[in-house]
């Protein structure tokens, strides 16, 4: 049996599909006297479209990722999927006005004219290769142009078996795609690495039993669409194949996509979460159908990491897992150190990590990573059910800092049950974080998407949920089955209004601005902390802790405290020194205002990464100048400022007993 399986437009240019690679694996080796190939049709579209209009990977990038809320990807192929380059032409351009600009608005309704063009040329290549069956994978934006390639296959070819599978299929989503498109003859619900080759097998036979393979859509033979029970209980990791990439980074070197990204490996250590099985994040709709957490064992995983980097000779990884396995801290990844590869990963984690287990990550090529915060208040997070703090969320920026993580995280509003109250005193501290990595945009309302506890427990606060406009001008389909597609909501606006939103961004704006040039850094010399800062908010730019009890105080900080935990800890440290709780609650009040320290919800957490490279210069100076008046000589003839230390730096103008800020 001969499968062809297709990756359409817009799955990312840069990585290779998981899913499709996962499935060709599973026919070659498990499907008699079957054979897959794939067709990297997300760039053979990169190459059709870049000889017929100025398209750049800014371009890919907005319709694959960026515009996924808004659907311009989805609208863009919904002409060919309704054989219409005019396809709702009218009622795309009024929704968007305001939220596109017009160079966007043209590209958008050009691309739109053109595209029926390209299905139809892909559609010939895929009935060229003579496939018994073909496979087309559905995730985020990649919905229209799937079903427009099956439709067109299906007018070229009847015979032709036509399956489609992918997030985009899950549950009823995927009965709802194999009801209203006929020209779909099977869709695979769920992990397909089982019921793919199940499907593959019943065909073979002269009278298939379709119902046995789980969650697949067929029809009955008087043509009414049915839908198998999807699985109880997802695969277990033993049965979770590794992914053969077999032409993928050969076609990438042929197209003009080559000078646009570089190309990363995808591999895949678990599925679910552990954190959700728990407590599932209030607006999480990943994972669909099955949350429950498993992984691969340790030496299959890694084994996979390295052969893939050996046969395809690339060290760019993105792991797809939603949730780090803690397990592989202690197994996987000193491995991978040990391994002498210098891989580069990325990978979403929790926010409570201890920077031991971060720095773990950093020399395993862990370095970016994704760990979910989505907000720096602890009221909000809980009404999130994170499981973290607001300042929890604030010492995994600066511990990710320290190890030379990068931190991708987003900022989310529009929660029931938050108010402006939860967001003041985090807007009046974003000047003291300019030196941690930003959210990768400006905050964004969240939105409803299906299988979050948001979508399936209106009490929560959203109800009367109703499909994203965008899918009522790409689909042709009444509201109730436009309900069954959907996987983002309409609701109404919960939580903060205008004018906190508005202060909100502005102080990220100023954040994701400022950041490159912010610095604030601290150095622990055994006897005193040095800090160095230099970020717009505040003057000082270089501050001695002396007296043993800050000292004390501020290693303490190193993890978030409440005053009276602080003053029990550091009286412990510092005997005779003790300080009352409102005198410590004094030093946290004047920490908090030379942004040294980030307070949240009664907590408390120092702010400054460990020194690193020019910084230990300015610590240096800060540390000849503590010798020089050690020995009584004349602020003139004190040690000579390193280049890195501004020639008219003020003179040291002492802030606190104790504490020396320059």
């Amino acid at each position: 049996m001969r499968v062809v399986l297709v990756n359409m437009p817009w799955s990312p240019i840069d990585l290779p599909s998981l899913a499709l690679g996962i499935l060709k694996r599973s026919v070659d080796e498990h499907v008699p006297d079957g054979s897959a190939q794939v067709l990297h049709a997300n760039l053979e579209f990169t190459d059709w479209i870049t000889r017929r209009m100025e398209f750049t990977a800014e371009d890919y990038e907005y319709y694959a990722l960026a515009s996924y809320f808004m659907g311009c990807g989805d609208w863009v192929f919904s002409s060919a999927l309704y054989d219409d380059p005019a396809w709702r032409d009218d009622e795309f351009a009024a929704a968007m006005k305001g939220k596109l600009g017009a160079s966007r608005m043209r590209m958008t309704r050009e691309l739109h004219q053109l595209v029926p063009e390209f299905v139809t040329e892909i559609a010939q290549r895929i009935v060229d290769e003579a496939p018994d069956v073909v496979g087309f994978t559905s995730t985020f934006q990649q919905n229209t142009a799937a079903l427009a390639a099956a439709r067109q296959v299906k007018l070229l070819a009847p015979h032709i078996v036509t399956v489609i599978g992918g997030a985009n299929c899950d549950g009823e989503q995927g009965a709802t795609v194999h009801r209203n498109f006929p020209f779909v003859d099977y869709v695979i619900r769920g992990e397909g690495e089982a019921a793919f080759p199940g499907l593959l097998a019943a065909l073979g036979e002269e009278h298939p039993d379709l119902s046995t393979v789980s969650g697949l859509c067929h029809r009955d033979p008087d043509g009414v669409s049915t839908a198998n029970p999807m699985a109880t209980s997802p695969l277990p990791p033993a049965a979770i194949l590794p992914p053969d990439y077999s032409g993928y980074f050969e076609r990438l070197g042929a197209s003009v996509a080559r000078n646009w990204v570089e190309p990363k490996l995808v591999v895949e250590g678990a599925r679910g979460c552990w954190w959700g099985e728990k407590h599932h994040c209030t607006f999480c709709g990943l994972n669909g159908s099955f949350m429950q957490f498993r992984s691969k064992s340790p030496d299959t995983f890694y084994d996979e990491i390295m052969d893939l980097a050996r046969r395809h000779r690339v060290l760019d990884m993105y792991v797809v897992d939603n949730i780090l396995d803690m397990g592989y801290l202690s197994t996987v990844l000193p491995r991978i150190i040990e391994s002498g590869y210098d891989l580069r990963l990325h990978i979403e984690i929790k926010a409570n990590m201890r920077r031991t287990q971060l720095r773990t990550l950093s020399d395993a090529g862990l370095i970016y990573v994704q760990p979910g915060i989505e907000s720096l208040n602890s009221r909000v997070l809980d009404l999130m059910d994170k499981g973290v703090s607001g300042c929890q969320n604030v010492r995994m920026l600066r511990d990710g800092a320290e190890t030379g993580l990068s931190v991708s995280w987003n900022y989310l509003h529009g929660f029931p049950g938050e108010s402006a109250e939860d967001y003041d005193p985090v807007i009046a501290q974003i000047p003291a974080l300019e030196h941690l990595n930003p959210p990768v945009d400006l905050s964004a309302r969240i939105a409803i998407e299906r299988f979050s506890p948001y979508f399936n427990r209106p009490e929560l606060g959203f109800d009367g949920l109703r499909p994203e406009a965008h899918y009522r001008f790409t689909y042709d389909l009444p509201e109730d089955e436009l309900h069954g597609l959907a996987y983002v909501f309409e609701a109404p606006e919960r939580g903060i209004g205008k004018p906190t939103v508005t202060a909100l961004n502005a102080a990220l704006a100023a954040w994701r601005k400022h950041h490159a040039d912010a610095r604030l850094t601290q150095a622990d010399l055994g006897d005193r902390i040095v800090l160095v800062s230099k970020r717009r908010a505040f003057e000082w730019r270089a501050m001695e802790l002396t007296d043993p009890y800050e000292i004390a105080a501020f290693r303490l900080l190193d993890q978030p405290h409440t005053p009276s935990a602080l003053a029990r800890k550091a009286a412990g440290r510092v005997p005779g020194g003790a300080l009352r709780e409102d005198e410590v609650r004094e030093l946290l009040d004047r920490w908090v205002g030379l942004g040294l320290v980030f307070t949240d919800n009664g907590q408390y957490v120092h702010i400054a990464p460990s020194a690193v490279n020019e910084d230990l210069l300015r610590l240096d100076f800060m540390r000849h100048r503590h010798a020089a008046r050690a020995e009584g000589a004349p602020a003139d003839t004190e040690a000579p400022v390193p280049a890195s230390v501004p020639a008219s730096a003020p003179a040291p103008v002492p802030a606190e007993p104790h504490m020396t800020v320059v």
